[in-house]
This record gives structure tokens, sequence and C-alpha cells, in this order.
């Protein structure tokens, strides 16, 4: 199950990439400095599968770069990436949004506890719900 939430993080991550690279395209951003963040985001890419925890301060970093560094495109980056890499991307959070990661973080932890699916989009659904506290 672990491995099925970092693969849904990789997926946000390249999806994401693809919208960079648009950017870029679009000559948008200085190419120089933006092939240099490019890369650095490929590396993140080829060394979360391989070490999550070790990738965590690089995914922080490049997180928060996009969001100051291109700020026309930081609406677009996943809600769920900014809480999957922690850390000072929480700053880019509501507290209510917070405590919606939260509650769905530990929906996730609990399931794997029991070894039962958990669906995130669905939880988050549910979560974010408007009548979310009032279940018949």
């Amino acid at each position: 199950m672990a491995n099925s939430h970092l693969e849904y993080h990789l997926q946000l991550l390249q999806h994401l990439r693809t919208i960079l690279v648009a950017l870029g395209e679009a000559e948008q951003v200085p190419e120089e400095n933006h092939l240099l963040f490019l890369e650095r985001f490929d590396e993140l890419l080829s060394l979360l599968p391989q070490n999550p925890l070790e990738s965590q301060y690089l995914g922080q970093d490049l997180m928060c770069q996009v969001i100051t560094r291109y700020p026309q495109i930081a609406h677009l980056v996943p809600r769920d990436l900014l809480w999957f890499f922690g850390g000072d991307c929480l700053h880019y959070m509501p507290d209510d949004e917070l405590d919606l990661y939260q509650a769905l973080e530990e929906r996730r932890y609990e399931a794997e506890q029991h070894d039962e699916p958990f669906d995130w989009h669905l939880e988050k659904q549910l979560l974010s719900a408007p009548d979310k506290g009032e279940r018949h």
C-alpha cells in the first residue's frame, strides 16, 4: 500500500514536470536557470523511488522553489505534493487544509495497520465534503 502511495506522488511530480517544461517552452522563464532547475527536478524523480526518506529535503526545497520561482503556476502545484514533502511546504497551506490532510493521513495509517485498502481520492472527497460532520 505504501508503494501505491509513493507511485501516486511520483505521478503528480511527473505532471508538475510537464507543466514546468511547458512553461520553459513558452519562453516564460530564463532558459539557463530553468534548465538547471529541471535537472534538479529530474534528480528528485530518480532518487525518490530509491530512497523516499532521504529525498524529502530535496522535495521540500523544489516544491518551495516552484512556488517562489514560478508564481504564475503556483496554483497548479498539487496540494498533495506539499503535504507529502511537508516541512517548509506546509507554510503554503492554510490551517483548514492542514487539518484535512492530517485527518486523511490518520485514516490512511489506520487502514494500513488493519491491512485494509485505502482510496486516497475517495477519502479526501469524503473528508472535504461540506456535510462531512452530518453522516446518517
